[in-house]
């Protein structure tokens, strides 16, 4: 008997990810649409930037999910189907962004950053980055952050960049 690909997503969700991972965008968007309390969310990168235009990142992806996913594929290396498979499962856009990111940044594969994500998902993001040396301060993490406004320009999504980032991309207004 074939095996439905609706049971798949759940358990590649929880077994990649992990039971732990926040609640999706969809469900984000479904709230505000029910004008009901937003569910509490944060990266927890340490990154109090990273951490506000990420959240952003799950409005973007809730409305324009073939851009986002098409942005993890071409831009981070991510593979359509894994993409795919844990957005339907219920994965935060955010944490999956951050994931192939970091992955990128490191010359690993966002599979990698996700099962790494899923040994301790009580430490949260800082903890894994910290695992990878890919925390705040690092090289990896200025690129993770410097590849987000490179994002939000490819969406034509306004940023703030911080005073780091005005430091780092002195060519770019804002």
């Amino acid at each position: 008997m074939p095996v439905r690909h609706s049971l798949i997503a759940p358990l590649l969700a929880w077994l990649l990810v992990g039971a732990a991972m926040p609640v999706s965008a969809q469900e984000t968007g479904r709230a505000q649409a029910a004008g009901e309390d937003t569910p509490e969310w944060s990266v927890a990168s340490g990154d109090i930037w990273l951490d506000t235009w990420l959240a952003d990142v799950n409005v973007y992806a809730g409305r324009y999910r073939g851009a986002f996913v098409d942005e993890l594929v071409r831009y981070q290396g991510a593979p359509r189907p894994f993409v795919t498979e844990l957005l339907d499962a219920g994965a935060r856009p955010a944490d999956l962004y951050l994931a192939c990111a970091t992955a990128q940044a490191l010359g690993r594969t966002c599979r990698e950053v996700i099962a790494e994500w899923r040994r301790a998902p009580a430490e949260g993001w800082s903890g894994v980055l910290e695992r990878l040396e890919a925390g705040p301060g690092t090289a990896p993490f200025a690129r993770v952050r410097e590849g987000l406004v490179a994002s939000f320009d490819r969406w034509a999504r306004p940023i703030r960049l911080d005073a780091a980032l005005r430091r780092a991309l002195p060519d770019r207004e804002n």
